[in-house]
């Protein structure tokens, strides 16, 4: 059994659990894995109900499988709500593999034909250089990575990618959150916690003028699966980015950049009344994915777009008016 984690909570997130779940039942049956969706609740960290608006949204997710569990925030809260990836770990069963991923996930295979190693923990490297960002007269990458890695007793040179060049960014560690995975949720979210908080609350002098938000997941991530044995390049992250997973982050990227493939399976899952019924109440999937607004946007997009960084991406889609999530 290995059991799959992501974040549920009213507004766009249970739009998207939709149709992660849709997606997820499109390529996966049988006990193989369980889904688990943590749902924040009210509280002191929390200024509004971050809870599922409506009942037929939760009792579609319920029929599709997912287990929704209650995540009642110590940590983070609305502050910082990626910080609910961290916290949710606790919810896991302990001394079971776990794969996180982020709530904008689309299923395009079956996670069963990939070959895990949970003991060598793992996450996404599709990413860019967002973190650290050096000042001219300031530390550099290594001395900022360097500091993090003290910090926390950890070694840094053996963290080190020798193939890159020195303070180029991808000689570092560094994830994207979107997923992630481990053999026990109870050691890995330990840790993570420790780690993100120990940064938040008391960075290095080294962090001075560098944005902690919202990169802080990603800031301790690389920390915590090196401490446990883990790095980039593995396997199996490899093999979810693209044949198994589009984590797509937002829906007006999904249709600017993705394959066909992965726009014939969106909207292949969102077809179904009992599922279109749902999305339709979220104004992003409406108008992009059921009033054809999605392949208007594909239509602008040149293969040139795609060879630039993503802000400039996204720049062209608001410029154009079809920036929607």
């Amino acid at each position: 059994m290995v059991n799959i984690l992501c974040i549920v909570q009213g507004g766009r997130l249970q739009y998207e659990a939709l149709v992660f779940m849709a997606s997820f039942r499109k390529f996966h049956s049988g006990e193989k894995f369980k889904v688990f969706m943590a749902e924040p609740q009210p509280g002191d960290l929390w200024d509004f109900d971050p809870r599922i608006t409506d009942g037929p949204t939760r009792d579609m997710l319920e029929a599709l499988g997912a287990e929704i569990v209650p995540l009642h925030s110590k940590a983070f809260g609305a502050v910082y709500p990626n910080g609910n990836k961290i916290e949710a770990l606790a919810l896991l069963p302990e001394g079971e593999p776990f794969i996180f991923f982020d709530t904008d996930t689309l299923f395009t295979g079956p996670l069963d034909k990939i070959r895990f190693n949970f003991d060598k923990p793992g996450a996404s490297s599709k990413c860019e250089g967002t973190w650290p960002e050096p000042e001219l007269y300031g530390p550099g990458y290594a001395d900022i990575w360097r500091s993090l890695y003290d910090k926390f007793g950890l070694d840094f040179e053996s963290s080190l990618d020798m193939r890159q060049p020195d303070e180029y960014w991808q000689r570092y560690l560094y994830f994207n959150a979107g997923f992630f995975y481990y053999k026990c949720p109870k050691v890995f979210g330990e840790k993570f916690l420790e780690y993100a908080t120990a940064i938040r609350d008391n960075p290095p002098d080294a962090l001075d003028g560098q944005a902690l938000y919202p990169w802080l997941d990603q800031i301790a991530l690389p920390l915590v699966i090196h401490a446990l044995g883990g790095g980039k390049g593995l396997q199996p992250a490899r093999s979810l980015d693209g044949p198994a997973i589009c984590h797509y982050r937002v829906l007006s990227l999904l249709y600017a950049r993705e394959s066909k493939k992965v726009i014939d399976v969106l909207e292949e899952v969102c077809a179904p009344n009992k599922i279109k019924k749902l999305l339709k109440e979220s104004e992003a999937f409406k108008r992009l994915v059921f009033q054809g607004r999605g392949h208007k946007l594909r239509a602008l997009i040149t293969p040139d777009d795609l060879m630039k960084p993503e802000e400039k991406l996204r720049k062209k889609i608001k410029n154009r008016g079809f920036w929607m999530r």
